[in-house]
């Protein structure tokens, strides 16, 4: 059976985060690639970095965060790279 390959983003979020949730909808609105959703609730070191920020839509490959909040025009122009 073929390795998929990780999805090319990360949404780092919390359990019970309304804004998280209103991240999701941006993210289905702006018809987002694929992603990943990485709870930092439980892990210290993803929660300093990112406890006050959350939600936070990561590209790994281009090493590229994008903070809430965002709508979805933003979200599309900071996809295209802008």
């Amino acid at each position: 059976m073929p390795e998929t390959a990780p999805a090319a983003l990360i949404l780092f979020q919390r359990d019970d985060c309304h804004l998280c949730d209103l991240a999701l909808e941006v993210l289905a609105q702006a018809r987002a690639p694929e992603f990943d959703s990485v709870f930092i609730d439980e892990d210290e070191a993803l929660e300093s970095r990112y406890g006050v920020r959350v939600p936070v839509l990561r590209d790994p490959g281009r090493g590229r965060e994008l903070d809430w909040p965002f709508d979805a025009a933003t979200l599309s122009a900071w996809l295209a790279g802008a």
